[in-house]
């Protein structure tokens, strides 16, 4: 974007500008130019990206230019466009991010089908109980406690992070979206809460759901990760083990004691790992026997994504 030369003459309007950036991101290998470009210009614009088309022969101000420049530079060495923005859409619903905790992907969203057309199909007489385990920025539990609201089942939610600087992403979210009535974030490892942090947190045969989005990498695995996720996003978020499995087979023995009977245990994995976790659920013992209903979930692009089990 630069005004010397011939192009003195042809003022840099938002859509020439836009043109520009889409052909310069391309060419950085974004999967996605045209629009990283827009939600981008709109956020330097401060406006929202819809207004953009409206103002395409605008030549905005050098002040706006620049800041759309210095992201542009930024977007191009890989850094993802959800934390230059400082925010991510997650079921139509707008939640803050940064590098503390993981971008939200549309995949994570078929937990939140699953769980809410489990709810619809058998409406609770009392208050649903549910945790959300290593809840990053909160969006599951904040997504799900909205959800409860529209549809008018009460529900408390616990939304639980290793992670301090997780949590706090958490707790803005909690308190954006106006649900810190319904949720409360706490630190903990898995479904284990600090302890001093709420005396019996997540008690034994206490939770209608535990839903999760865990570490579930391999170490194989992520060095085949895009490099933007390697070099921005936390690496504790996104890997378990060697195998990717450590995590997922310690919080398929924990939900096993903290699920009341016909409680629902769904979860998040790698689809390369798929098989292997419906194999640790097929094992996995729960109080009151066996996992029941086990299934995989596939995402949009066919690839089997969430696992879910009932507590018989």
């Amino acid at each position: 974007m630069s005004d010397t030369g011939s192009e003195q003459t042809e003022a840099w309007t938002i859509l020439r500008m836009l043109q520009w950036t889409t052909d310069h991101l391309k060419k950085y290998g974004s999967s996605s130019p045209r629009l990283d470009a827009e939600v981008l210009f709109a956020h330097a614009r401060n406006c929202q990206r819809i207004d953009l088309y409206a103002a395409f022969n605008e030549d905005p101000p050098e002040a706006v230019k620049a800041i759309f420049r210095d992201l542009v530079k930024r977007r191009a060495k890989g850094e993802p466009v959800a934390y230059l923005v400082g925010k991510k859409e997650f079921f139509s619903l707008s939640f803050l991010v940064n590098n503390a905790c993981l971008i939200p992907r549309n995949e994570t969203e078929h937990i939140i089908t699953e769980c809410i057309d489990r709810i619809k199909k058998n409406p609770p007489q009392s208050p649903l109980r549910i945790a959300d385990v290593c809840t990053g920025s909160g969006c599951i539990a904040v997504t799900i406690a909205k959800e409860c609201q529209r549809l008018g089942f009460p529900a408390e939610l616990i939304a639980i992070d290793l992670s301090t600087q997780a949590l706090e992403v958490a707790k803005q979210n909690i308190q954006l979206h106006n649900v810190q009535n319904s949720v409360k974030a706490l630190q903990g490892d898995l479904l284990d809460v600090t302890p001093g942090a709420t005396p019996e947190a997540i008690p034994e045969n206490s939770c209608d759901f535990i839903l999760s989005n865990p570490p579930y990498i391999s170490d194989e695995e992520y060095l085949k990760l895009d490099k933007s996720v390697r070099d921005y996003e936390p690496k504790i978020a996104l890997v378990s083990s060697p195998s990717g499995l450590e995590i997922i087979r310690r919080l398929i023995d924990q939900a096993a004691a903290k699920l009341k009977t016909g409680g629902w245990l769904i979860f998040e994995h790698s689809p390369m790992i798929a098989q292997e976790c419906n194999s640790l659920l097929l094992q996995s013992k729960t109080p009151t026997g066996p996992w029941a209903d086990i299934r995989l979930v596939k995402d949009l692009a066919g690839l089997a994504r969430v696992s879910i089990a009932r507590k018989p």
